[in-house]
């Protein structure tokens, strides 16, 4: 089984412009990574971990300025790899499951893919089956 504290450097390494959501990539920089990477990568950790996806609104005051993903896994707890990309000016509200479709996102499948792949070479090529070993 793969550790959570063993996939989270190896997300954060393997992110760019090229696993950037097209919404956020404008605001997408080397320093600040984890921008625009939240739904793609929410999807890789529930295929490795298990869990389910929590999607929640981000407002900047009252308007809602877009969506954050991250996930709560098996035993109940939450983990939002991609949080830190956040201004102090941007809330993540309360987000509720969502329901993932067979196969690959139709949206941002191939930053999905790009980062999937990356972080499976990385861990040696482990399946998504290796989450219930």
């Amino acid at each position: 089984m793969v550790d959570l504290e063993v996939l989270r450097p190896i997300l954060r390494a393997s992110w760019g412009a090229d696993t950037c959501d097209p919404h956020d990539l404008q605001g997408w920089r080397p320093e600040n990574p984890a921008r625009g990477q939240c739904g793609v990568t929410a999807l890789v950790v529930q295929e490795l971990l298990g869990g389910e996806l929590i999607l929640g609104e981000v407002f900047v005051q009252d308007a809602k300025t877009g969506h954050h993903y991250w996930n709560r896994l098996p035993d109940g707890q939450h983990v939002d790899l991609t949080a830190d990309q956040f201004r102090p000016e941007e809330v993540v509200g309360v987000g509720q499951v969502q329901h993932r479709p067979p196969g690959a996102p139709r949206r941002c499948r191939e930053q999905y893919e790009i980062l999937r792949q990356r972080v499976l070479a990385e861990l040696g090529g482990v399946p998504a089956a290796a989450r219930d070993s």
